[in-house]
């Protein structure tokens, strides 16, 4: 179909083109989101994202291929990031701040994290809490299908515009950190003069175009979480965006705010610079243990002085390269007059507030927390909404006021070995079922069209998918020996234990078991790589198995009794 109403959303085309002068192609509606798209789509906003992309496509690449020829030095030179020589007069200035935040913004303590919006049900519930925010997250907590992008941005309309009954008002409901795709991840449904969109302009122009004015009026946002930024170039692009945007929409300078997630060690050595690029724009930084974790191997994963131990025994914020991060991250952050929050508790509170697992869990959630306020956070997040209130209990006997910004952390000082010294200790075998468990559980729920699951008591997601794969593809890579039995860890021995998790797991649906047999084979097919994939969700984007799963009507999650008695 050409040259139709572009709110025609006939399945009878594979494609339809709204505007041949523009050359924009739009798939037709998911099923069932016709309504949903003919509000989403209209021309206008049509207009608006194709000028959006086509103003700033090549730069994407720019920023992307800037990733690979960084990636490319480190491995030829055999070198260390450290802090950016060219870049020092920025850190030694002591006058330039970020622009204060809004009021909605100062206090920041318990955001409710990951959400995906298109779970109608998980997002009205979160809109219903006392939390100061909730992540709408649209990268990693969600499946990229098209039926979820559609129905994830369409539901925060509804909830911007007061269209959900018996739900707050948009003012007064949790504040909406709305986090789109990362720079790594296309939309397949769009094509903009004969290229695919990149996925985090789609996400972020359709949530601006019909939801950014509003916001503002309301003075509830525009407010962003920028996900996987590798460097300060990559934050000038995102601000030549919000100007841009701001400038089309008739926003005052300064609207859309947006926080940066600190997800890369390269990242690290240039917060001070993200922070100054975003000056107008920024709603601070954040810091989180997994993808950063991950971050090393995808970076210097092949080089032995860099093996990271097993995550569950070995890794935590209490040690030295993560503290240090954390601390840096606060210190940088507060100089500049900018909010710093801290990572996700993943653990789910179980339903009995009397039993001793009730009583472990929030300990473990409590301790940890707690390190992280001590070391200065602004807030942080959560994925259990019972987790919400005990949390800002927390803020309120250890804190005073709204943030910590009068924290300046003057008692730090980080240097680069410090960020880059990795803890010692070895590899289990549990550490290394559970990571084959959560990556290839992980590719069954992107087959099954979710970006999360849950297993052993906890919320697993692409960041921990991201580290889980990591490190059993640095393991292999390395022959690293189990302590407990002095195995090696070969493609011999993860093949084993995926039987194992299969049959543990034992689905009695067909097409479920069919599923996890594709998902365990697309995970043995990522570890065995003989380069490291950057990123498995992007992996798993362009790869046709997921593709193609997407052709069908929208799946079911695995069924309940999967879900609760072996998960």
């Amino acid at each position: 179909m050409r040259g139709g109403d572009p709110r025609d959303v006939s399945n009878g085309a594979e494609y339809k083109s709204f505007c041949p002068v523009c050359s924009m192609e739009l798939c037709p509606s998911p099923l069932g989101l016709e309504e949903e798209c003919a509000t989403l789509f209209t021309t206008d906003s049509l207009h608006f994202l194709h000028e959006l992309i086509s103003t700033f496509d090549e730069e994407v690449d720019e920023i992307l291929q800037l990733r690979v020829s960084k990636k490319a030095q480190l491995d030829l030179t055999g070198d260390l990031p450290s802090f950016l020589e060219s870049t020092r007069h920025i850190r030694r200035d002591p006058d330039w701040k970020v622009l204060p935040v809004p009021s909605r913004l100062q206090k920041r303590h318990v955001d409710i994290g990951d959400l995906a919006p298109c779970d109608t049900e998980h997002f009205i519930k979160a809109l219903l809490s006392p939390a100061q925010g909730i992540q709408v997250d649209f990268d990693d907590g969600n499946c990229p299908t098209y039926y979820n992008q559609i129905k994830g941005i369409y539901n925060v309309f509804k909830a911007v515009h007061n269209l959900f009954p018996n739900v707050p008002h948009v003012s007064q409901a949790p504040v909406l950190m709305l986090r789109p795709r990362a720079w790594n991840m296309v939309e397949h449904n769009m094509m903009v003069e004969g290229k695919e969109a990149p996925g985090p302009l789609f996400d972020f122009g359709l949530l601006m175009f019909h939801c950014g004015k509003a916001l503002f009026e309301h003075k509830s946002g525009p407010f962003f979480y920028l996900s996987k930024v590798e460097g300060y170039m990559e934050a000038r692009l995102w601000n030549k965006i919000f100007l841009w945007t701001q400038q089309k929409l008739g926003l005052p300078l300064g609207s859309i705010k947006a926080t940066v997630l600190i997800e890369n060690v390269l990242a690290a050595f240039e917060m001070e610079e993200i922070l100054y690029e975003l000056q107008e724009h920024s709603a601070g930084l954040n810091c989180g243990i997994w993808d950063y974790s991950a971050s090393f191997v995808n970076k210097f994963g092949h080089r032995p002085a860099f093996l990271l131990p097993d995550r569950h025994k070995y890794v935590n914020m209490e040690k030295h390269f993560l503290h240090s991060y954390m601390d840096l991250l606060v210190k940088t952050c507060h100089r500049r007059g900018a909010l710093a929050t801290g990572g996700m508790a993943a653990l789910l509170l179980p339903e009995d507030p009397l039993s001793d697992t009730y009583r472990r869990v929030l300990a473990s959630v409590t301790r940890l927390k707690l390190l992280e306020i001590t070391a200065g956070v602004d807030g942080f997040m959560v994925y259990d909404l019972n987790l919400v209130e005990p949390m800002q209990k927390l803020f309120k006997v250890h804190t005073e006021g709204d943030n910590q910004l009068d924290q300046l952390r003057n008692d730090v000082t980080v240097f680069p070995e410090d960020l880059l010294s990795m803890p010692s200790g070895g590899v289990t075998l549990n550490g290394l079922k559970y990571n084959i468990a959560v990556g290839v559980l992980f590719i069954n729920a992107w087959l099954s069209g979710k970006g999360h699951f849950f297993y052993k008591g906890q919320v697993e997601d692409s960041a921990t998918a991201e580290i889980s794969r990591s490190q059993v593809w640095q393991w292999v890579r390395h022959q690293t020996r189990l302590e407990d039995d002095g195995r090696v860890v070969s493609r011999q021995l993860v093949t084993d234990l995926i039987k194992e998790l299969i049959m543990d797991l034992s689905p009695h649906c067909v097409l479920q078991r069919q599923r996890l047999h594709t998902a365990a084979n697309m995970f043995q097919e990522v570890i065995a790589k003989r380069h490291f994939p950057d990123f498995i969700t992007t992996y798993l984007n362009q790869d046709h198995t997921f593709l193609s799963s997407q052709n069908a009507e929208p799946m079911q999650a695995l069924d309940k009794d999967l879900r609760r008695s072996k998960l």
